[in-house]
This record gives C-alpha cells, sequence and structure tokens, in this order.
C-alpha cells in the first residue's frame, strides 16, 4: 500500500482541558497529540457533557446527527467538532446521558457508557474523509466499542479493517453490571459467544472482561504494571485472561505534557525558575508555607501530598506514620478529597500540629500547581499505582518524591545512591508504615546534613524526560504492527546529517580496499600505512634538498614532499615494534639519510652521485607507496633491490675519493641517527656540510662529477625501464596487504645488504 498516514480514532471518556478527573484525562489530552507529531491522523472522541466549558462548547462545530442502536431503542447522537492545539475533537451530544453535573458515578452509567460506546462504533462511518484503522479504546468507559465492532460491524467493508487496541489506566475499576444489560442494552443476549466472554459471574457482567477478550491488542500505562496484573495479587479478578492473552499484552509508559508542566513558564505558581537558576522555588516554597499557615523556615523539608484519600493511594500508611514524621520536623500539607476516615485523621493532625501540618480537603488544581512547586519532597506511597503523573510533575517542579516501587512508580523514579550520586528520588519496597517513615527521614537528612548531594538529586530530577515523544513512537510501532500492509509514514523524509556525514567516513573505510591510483588521496591514507613503509617514508626527505640544483627532478619530489612529513608523523605510534626492528630501521634510514643530505650540500662529489641515485629511487617509492598504500612482496623486493644498487654505487664512489674526513663525516652521522630516530634532519645537514667542504677539493670534485654521472646515467635507465614495468603488477596486488612475515623478510634482507 502506497505511503500514507495512519488514521486513529482515540476513544476516552475524559480529555484535557475539557474534562479531567484523573489520570485518563491526562493522557487522552496529551497522547493524541503526540501521536499527531509521529505522524498519524488523529480523531479524538469524548462525550460532549454539560460540565464542559462554555469557552469551548461555543467553538464547537456540528457535524452531523444519527441514531444508536442500543437494545430495542434507538437513541440521538450527534457529532460537534472541535480542533485543539492541532488535535480534531469530535463530542458524542446526547443530552438524557452527558447533561450531568459530573462525568460518572450514577446509578446507570451501565447504560450510559454502553450507549457511548455504540456510538464510537457507529459514527465511524460518518466522519469526513477519514477511513478509521485503528479504533483506541481506554478503561471501562470504552471497553464494550471492541465487542460491538466484532458482533455488529464486521459484515461491513468499511469496519473490515479496523484494529482495536484497549489500554488499562487501572484495572480495579473495571465496568461490573447486572447480566440484565444484556438484552435490554446491549441487544447481545442471544450471542452466546458474547455472552460467554462478557459473563464474571452468575448474575454480572464486566465490560473491561469483553474488551480483553476482543481486542486485537492490549496495553497498560508501564512496563511493571503489565507485569504486576498477570498475577492474582494485582490482577483484579482479571490475571487469568491477562496471562492467556499477554503474547498481545505490553506496557507503554505514559508521558507528561511538558509544555503545560514547566516551571519556567508556569503562571499558576507563585515565581517561575529554571534548572540552572532555582531561586524562584525558594521563593514558591516560602509562598506556600504562609498560604497554609505553616511556619516560614527555609530550614524545614516540606513534604506534600497532592491524591485521592483512598486505600490505594497509601493512606493507611501516611495516618500510621504521621506523627512520627511530623515530631521529626518535617512539614506536611495534604491536598485531596476520598474516604471520611482519612479526611478526618488529616483534620486530627492540622489540630495537633499547627504550623507544621496542613490539610486542605478539597480539589483545586492551581492550589496543586503551587505544591509542586513550593515544596521539597513529594510523599507518594500507593498501594498499586499503573503509572502515576502525580511523581513526573514534581520531578519536572524539581520536588523530589517519595515513592513505594511499584507499577509506574519503580519506572519512573530512580532511588539515591549515596555512594554514587546517582538517583532522581526516595523509594520503598513493601507496604509498611515504618518503612515509609524510614524512607522520609533518609531524604530529610540528605535535605539537612548534605545539601550538595541534595542539589544533585534535584538536578536529575529537572533533568528527567517525561515527554510523550518516546511512548508514542511505542505506539506508533504497535499500531502498524496490527497493519503491516501499510507502509510507515515518516513525517521528515529529509536526513541531512547521515548524508553530510556519509562522505566523510565512507571513502577513507573504503580506499584501502580499492586502492585508487589517483594521487590526491594519497596523503588521507597515508596515516594507515603499515610499519614496513616507514623506510619508504624516511627516504623520501631525501629528494627535497636535490630540488635546488635540479629542477626537473624537482617536479615529481613534491608530492614525496608534502606527503613524507604526515606519514612520518603518524608513523611515531605505529613504530611500537621490537627492538632489533626498530635499530636496524634506524640504521637503514640513518644510513639514507646521510648520503642524500651530504649530496644536497653539493660539496662532495661522491655524494653527489650517490644523492641522485637515492633521490630517484626514494621519489619513486614515495609515489609508489601513497598510490597502492600497501605494499606486496613484488614491490618491496623491487624497492631493496634499488636500495641496494644506490648504496653499492655510493660505496664505490667514495672509495675511489678516498676522502678521509668524508668517510669520518659519514661514520658520526651514522652512529648519530639512531639516538634521535632521524628527527635531527637539518642540523645534521649543515653540520655534514661544513665538515665536507673543508675537505674536499675542486679537482676531485670535477673528475669524480664525470664519472658519477656515467654512473648515474646506467642506474637511473634500469631504474625507469623497472618503473615503467612495476604500475601494471603492483597496482591490483595493492588489493590485497602483504603478510607481516614477508614485511619483516623484506627488512632483514635490506639490513644485511647495507651491512
Amino acid at each position: 500500500m502506497a505511503n500514507q498516514k495512519l488514521h486513529i480514532v482515540f476513544a476516552s471518556a475524559e480529555a484535557a482541558p475539557f474534562v479531567k478527573t484523573g489520570g485518563l484525562g491526562d493522557v487522552a489530552g496529551s497522547l493524541p497529540a503526540a501521536l499527531a507529531a509521529a505522524g498519524a491522523e488523529v480523531i479524538v472522541m469524548v462525550p460532549k457533557y454539560a460540565t464542559i466549558a462554555d469557552e469551548y462548547k461555543n467553538q464547537m462545530e456540528h457535524v452531523t446527527q444519527f441514531y444508536v442502536p442500543l437494545g430495542w431503542r434507538n437513541e440521538y447522537c450527534g457529532l460537534e467538532r472541535l480542533v485543539y492545539d492541532g488535535v480534531t475533537y469530535m463530542f458524542l451530544d446526547n443530552e438524557h446521558y452527558f447533561s450531568r453535573s459530573y462525568p460518572y458515578g450514577f446509578f446507570d452509567d451501565g447504560e450510559r457508557f454502553a450507549f457511548f460506546s455504540k456510538a464510537v462504533c457507529e459514527s465511524l462511518q460518518y466522519l469526513p474523509d477519514f477511513q478509521t484503522d485503528v479504533l483506541h479504546c481506554n478503561d471501562w468507559h470504552t471497553a464494550l466499542a471492541p465487542v460491538f465492532l466484532r458482533e455488529f460491524y464486521m459484515a461491513s467493508p468499511l469496519y473490515r479493517n479496523v484494529k482495536t487496541v484497549f489500554s488499562i489506566h487501572n484495572i480495579a475499576f473495571q465496568g461490573q453490571f447486572t447480566d440484565m444489560l444484556l438484552g435490554d442494552i446491549l441487544g447481545l443476549s442471544h450471542i452466546e459467544p458474547a455472552v460467554r466472554q462478557l459473563r464474571c459471574d452468575a448474575r454480572s457482567i464486566n465490560y473491561m472482561q469483553g474488551a480483553l477478550n476482543y481486542s486485537d491488542a492490549i496495553t497498560t500505562v508501564s512496563p511493571t504494571y503489565s507485569w504486576e496484573i498477570r498475577t492474582p495479587e494485582f490482577g483484579e479478578g482479571l490475571d487469568g485472561i491477562l496471562r492467556r492473552r499477554e503474547n498481545v499484552l505490553s506496557g507503554i509508559l505514559n508521558g507528561l505534557d511538558v509544555n503545560r508542566n514547566d516551571p519556567a513558564t508556569d503562571n499558576r505558581i507563585h515565581a517561575n525558575y529554571t534548572r540552572e537558576d532555582r531561586s524562584g522555588k525558594a521563593a514558591c516554597k516560602a509562598a506556600l508555607q504562609e498560604e497554609l499557615g505553616l511556619e516560614v523556615r527555609d530550614d524545614r523539608p516540606l513534604m506534600v501530598m497532592v491524591t485521592r484519600l483512598t486505600r490505594q493511594k497509601g493512606m493507611d500508611l501516611v495516618t500510621y506514620s504521621l506523627d512520627r514524621i511530623l515530631s521529626g520536623g518535617v512539614q506536611v500539607a495534604v491536598l485531596g478529597t476520598g474516604d471520611a476516615e482519612y479526611e478526618e485523621a488529616l483534620r486530627y493532625f492540622e489540630r495537633t500540629y499547627p504550623g507544621t501540618m496542613a490539610a486542605r480537603i478539597e480539589f483545586d488544581p492551581f492550589l496543586s500547581q503551587r505544591m509542586y512547586s513550593g515544596a521539597d519532597m513529594f510523599l507518594m506511597p500507593s498501594l498499586f499505582e499503573p503509572c502515576g503523573l502525580s511523581q513526573m510533575i514534581a520531578m519536572r517542579y524539581g520536588t523530589l518524591p517519595i515513592v513505594r516501587e511499584t507499577g509506574g512508580l519503580k519506572d519512573t523514579v530512580i532511588p539515591y545512591n549515596m555512594f554514587t550520586g546517582e538517583g532522581t528520588g526516595f523509594t520503598f519496597t513493601h507496604f509498611n508504615g515504618d518503612e515509609m517513615g524510614d524512607a522520609v527521614f533518609r531524604a530529610a537528612r540528605t535535605f539537612w546534613d548534605d545539601k550538595d548531594a541534595w542539589n544533585h538529586l534535584v538536578d536529575n530530577a529537572m533533568s528527567a524526560d517525561f515527554s510523550w515523544k518516546r511512548s508514542a513512537e511505542q505506539y506508533m510501532d504497535l499500531y502498524y504492527g496490527l497493519h503491516p500492509e501499510i507502509e510507515r509514514y515518516v513525517p521528515f523524509v529529509a536526513e541531512p546529517e547521515p548524508q553530510e556525514s556519509a562522505p566523510a567516513t565512507e571513502p577513507v573505510e573504503d580506499k584501502p580496499e580499492e586502492a585508487p591510483a589517483a594521487p590526491e588521496p594519497a596523503t588521507e591514507t597515508a596515516p594507515a600505512a603499515p610499519v614496513a613503509e616507514t623506510e619508504t617514508a624516511a627516504e623520501a626527505p631525501a629528494a627535497a634538498p636535490a630540488a635546488e640544483p635540479e629542477p626537473k627532478a624537482a617536479e615529481p619530489a613534491e608530492p614525496a614532499e608534502d606527503a613524507a612529513p604526515k606519514a612520518a608523523e603518524e608513523v611515531k605510534p605505529a613504530a611500537k615494534k621490537p627492538a632489533a626492528k626498530k635499530t636496524t630501521t634506524a640504521r637503514k634510514t640513518a644510513t639514507k639519510a646521510t648520503t642524500a643530505k651530504t649530496a644536497a650540500a653539493k660539496t662532495t662529489v661522491s655524494k653527489t652521485a650517490a644523492s641522485k641515485t637515492t633521490k630517484a629511487a626514494a621519489a619513486k617509492t614515495a609515489d609508489e607507496a601513497p598510490a597502492a598504500e600497501t605494499k606486496t612482496t613484488t614491490a618491496k623486493k623491487t624497492a631493496a633491490a634499488k636500495t641496494t644498487a644506490s648504496k653499492t654505487t655510493a660505496t664505490k664512489t667514495t672509495a675511489a675519493k678516498k676522502t678521509t674526513s668524508a668517510k669520518t663525516a659519514v661514520s658520526t652521522k651514522t652512529d648519530e641517527a639512531p639516538a634521535t630516530e632521524a628527527k635531527t634532519t637539518t642540523t645534521a645537514k649543515k653540520t655534514t656540510a661544513a665538515k665536507t667542504t673543508k675537505t674536499a677539493s675542486t679537482a676531485a670534485k670535477t673528475t669524480a662529477t664525470k664519472a658519477a654521472a656515467k654512473t648515474t646515467a646506467a642506474k637511473t635507465a634500469k631504474a625507469d625501464d623497472a618503473k615503467a614495468d612495476q604500475p601494471a603488477s603492483a597496482e591490483p596486488a595493492a588489493e590485497k596487504p602483504a603478510p607481516k612475515a614477508k614485511t619483516v623478510s623484506a627488512a632483514r634482507k635490506t639490513s644485511r645488504t647495507k651491512r
């Protein structure tokens, strides 16, 4: 199929900022935008509650209306569209079901959300220019949609290719109702497979159980929670089904709306601040202490809770340990509503510890942001926690979380390690009040006694990445896995970085294998030459001085002059060889350099002849080495033969000349070279030239020059013949590097010849 965007319908009972009662609203308000950024076309379907603010209702555009078959009746449903932050929201309108003072919690919730699930399925055929590929349902409110889709709509070609994904946000809330709804509302009583997969006991049905049996893929909101719910301890009676369908079950960690929860730009807090400059956080703490009636002291750690007051959130541990915590010097503030017993317990501690304890039994989203930003520690001792967003928000605002290692809390909070300094908070393992108290005081002692470690932990927490980008990519992988026939859509086709970096690396890696004959890359690949090429690299500088008296010879010598210094520099780290080989190579290099440099001074006639011969051999060898980059056995033997011939000529000429001072200069230079390893070229050249000038005679120069010229001409002719024949054989052989054993052998042969 052609490269196209996936079309996803995201169904949820709530979505921020329109309606929110918990984490589900945050997910439905943030994840669709991240999916759209990842390259998907997304429509979010939400009930049109009466509690939605008028500013949003006034922006809604009526798309269409239709009737939803629900049991024996047909119910009206209107589609209202609103585009918010680049995401299309479709609000399903039915005042009979949704014009209530609160999203849910009514006696007919089973009928209300059965209608919502059926309306979602029915509406897919009324979406303009949108053919659904994936229907993503969330929690029990939309759990019947996969059941209805399979049982009532699969006969239509429009629905045949729709895949379903069901996300568990909290398995404790499953949507269990009387089985009387099967016929009267759901219209499924005559479909035995559906009844069997929905029924949880003799008189009840379970909406979430139906979704787990019918969906193509199941997800939950953290990796750890996906494993926990497969056990009887956390599975809430559905662990058997989840173990049976674990091949389609995965855990994808929730993200966070990092733009809305940013201390640098949040206008709901007292003062803005950043990770680098946290002076505003101190102001937020002082303002919060004053607002809540606590002592305004920066030397006392302030710990807060923003939570539902239920057993799931660990309130049993809180009421057990609160007396110990407050008497130990830690300030505590709690915001939330819930069970009456916990509300009353918090009021008691507020009366008992005035100035140290504050309880706000209410729901106030603006106060919660001020508490996130103004506190030092955030307590979250949950019995179980599918994911949790509060600990992520707290870390985003530089407030260190103290959590129990369960579900998403374990996946998001890294415990403090006092030896390595790593961590983003403090954790404890068991659901135990004393263990929780110990964790609180570990944090408090760090706050009091080790400010550097505390500030480092705050830096780590504020640097943690909780954006939706990573999670959205995992959801996209899941969607495309359900539709292998659809080619993955790539939002950004241009990839400039790989194109820029490829030319810089690929040619360097490929050249030793392909061995192109072009001379220009020689200087780039010369550093990778084998150690055996040290001889050639050391000989190359000898051609440079000879370029002054003979301009014609200077032209071929220039490439070797440029390449040799670079090769010599790179050879240094590669010269870690056995001591014997080092001495032999150094002696050979010193002898050759002495002969060449004496000729460059143009004072000793016999040395001039040897220099010319050595120059020709060195220039040719320097040109051949960069081109081939790897010597073959044949090339090495030829180079050794040339070097031997040139040295023989030099020896004969020197013997005829019989100049004692010249010999002394050569001997001195040879002894000094191994110690300096050919690094004092310029100084040695001047010294040799001065000594030789004093001992040489003009008559001997003229006579020896003529004799040497004849000998040089003959040797040059032979070298040219060998050079003409060499490229044809040496160039192909460069693709196969010679073994190191042959390189050592050639070096030893050359050493014996010199001796």
